[in-house]
């Protein structure tokens, strides 16, 4: 089923804080599924505009003007455009109050986590994935290095998670909605998550919430080849 991009711009608006449809521009990646999985987790309203990067799409100049990096995703909330996908979930745990601590000492607990997932777990594991899958040439050196820093974030994660039940927190949040879709294509790593027990535990607790199941639905109605 071929999906029509609508990269029509919307209208910027003062911000009212009124519970309207978010337009989220997507594609069926990892950092693409972070937000789709809060909106589903949240019951939020939304629309999803598909940005086919596989196509280029992203490189199209309407959704510079949404995400000025080129990248997916991007949201545009009651007017207020945003890319980076750590930066939406900020805004919209935050704007929603929901899945991140209310007192300051705890939300930089579970924002450590989420800038952990943003700056070492998501680029390593991106760079890992294309070295060993995508590369047309094998590179030896480019793979074990990335591998092997994977491995030792999977290790950080589950010393965490020994000690909470989420990552900075004993409470879901968005740290673990960053998090959880770099860690589904562990099989493809060459990674037994079972070395990993308490990632193991995590993972297998997250992938069976309601609103985990609907968003990664969403996606195979966007690109059944995700």
């Amino acid at each position: 089923m071929e999906v029509k991009l609508d990269l029509t711009p919307k209208p910027l608006v003062a911000l009212t804080g009124v519970n309207k449809m978010i337009d989220l521009y997507y594609w069926t990646t990892p950092n693409g599924h972070k937000i789709s999985l809060f909106l589903e987790e949240a019951g939020l309203p939304y629309k999803i505009h598909p940005v086919n990067i596989s196509r280029n799409e992203q490189m199209e100049p309407a959704f510079l003007k949404i995400s000025p990096n080129n990248k997916i995703p991007a949201i545009v909330d009651d007017g207020l455009s945003l890319f980076e996908s750590g930066a939406i979930l900020l805004y919209l745990a935050r704007k929603y109050e929901k899945f991140a601590p209310k007192s300051l000492p705890e939300e930089m607990r579970m924002l450590q986590w989420l800038f952990w997932q943003v700056g070492g777990l998501g680029p390593m594991s991106g760079q890992a994935m294309h070295f060993t899958v995508f590369a047309k040439e094998k590179i030896p050196y480019a793979i074990d290095r990335y591998k092997d820093e994977v491995k030792r974030l999977y290790h950080v994660a589950n010393t965490e998670l020994g000690v909470h039940k989420y990552l900075g927190s004993d409470e879901y949040s968005i740290a673990d909605m960053a998090t959880y879709p770099w860690i589904v294509p562990y099989s493809k790593l060459g990674i037994t998550l079972s070395d990993y027990p308490n990632v193991e535990r995590w993972f297998h607790e997250i992938e069976k919430r309601p609103g985990v199941i609907r968003a990664y639905a969403r996606a195979k109605e966007i690109n059944p080849d995700a």
